[in-house]
């Protein structure tokens, strides 16, 4: 019922498939790229691995975690894989993940993705605990650089806001800026859990809490980022805000001025035949005289209330 299961999954990566074994002295490392149905059908069969634990290893979206398993342990975890300027709204944009199956004779590893730490990935290991503990702290290494590059664009963000020259940052900048860290943090407070459910033997909890102590840094780093992304993104707004409301205080003012102006000017535009100021030689001096002297008293009202 197992085979028949995990072949009624759908959405499977058409990339052949690339099975890469590597001996080591006192266990076995494989590694599985671009999955294939049948492939991980006879490993399960081999190995004796669990048809659920298989189909969570295919599931492209799937969260970090950890399960015992009676002849050996199951750990789904995920690294960074996103450009650090994409836009991201979702863990699958994030990251990609590897599962690992492993126990003191073996080492599975299974990913849809390539990744360069895997490739590269050059350690003497003794057993199968050390090259899972150093696969993990490459994945978690992966956090670091995104970790910097959010910090800074923050900064920034700031300079940017504060020196007067947001125009060149956006509201929906800040978003998808917002967005990552918030995605990162909590993908990293799921991992902390992830590990502190393992148990590895005397000679490498030092290495394991390393990653635990890695972890614990990233995540206040992003939490610290989260933070000042939330303010930032507040500041940004009370800007904007403080910019409108100069701006209608300038139309106040203006409209201020003008409108007792404008008043004396619609009196004297009626030019009905009974107005004696239109007789006057000096009239139209005598209105000019008034209309500053109208203007001057505003001026001097703003002043006195600080409005200006």
């Amino acid at each position: 019922m197992g085979l028949k299961f995990i072949k009624g999954l759908k959405g499977m990566n058409t990339k052949d498939s690339v099975i890469k074994r590597k001996q080591f002295d006192s266990f076995i490392w494989i590694d599985i790229s671009h999955p294939d149905l049948n492939n991980l059908n006879k490993l399960a069969e081999e190995y004796q691995l669990d048809y659920f634990q298989i189909r969570d290893s295919l599931e492209q979206g799937h969260l970090p975690k950890f399960e015992a398993h009676g002849d050996y342990n199951f750990m789904i975890l995920r690294a960074f894989t996103a450009n650090v300027n994409d836009r991201i709204t979702n863990i699958s944009e994030l990251s990609n993940k590897v599962a690992f199956f492993f126990n003191d004779k073996k080492l599975i590893t299974v990913h849809r993705n390539e990744f360069a730490f895997l490739k590269n990935l050059e350690v003497s290991c003794t057993t199968s605990e050390e090259l899972l503990i150093a696969i993990m702290h490459k994945m978690i290494d992966t956090f670091e650089e995104p970790s910097s590059h959010l910090s800074n664009q923050v900064d920034d963000f700031e300079k940017h806001i504060f020196l007067k020259n947001d125009a060149k940052i956006s509201l929906e900048d800040l978003y998808f800026q917002k967005s990552q860290t918030r995605i990162s943090k909590k993908l990293l407070q799921i991992t902390q859990g992830v590990i502190n459910e393992m148990e590895v033997s005397p000679a490498s909890k030092s290495a394991l809490q390393d990653i635990k102590d890695r972890l614990l840094s990233l995540i206040l780093t992003y939490d610290e980022v989260a933070d000042d992304s939330v303010n930032l993104m507040n500041t940004y707004l009370s800007v904007s805000a403080q910019k409108s409301n100069d701006v209608m205080k300038l139309l106040t003012i203006f409209s201020a001025f003008f409108l007792p102006l404008t008043f004396i000017v619609g009196i004297y535009g009626m030019n009905f035949e009974n107005m004696p100021e239109l007789q006057w030689q000096s009239g139209y001096f005598m209105t000019l005289g008034v209309m500053a002297v109208v203007a001057a008293v505003i001026y001097v009202w703003f002043k006195r209330k600080r409005i200006i």
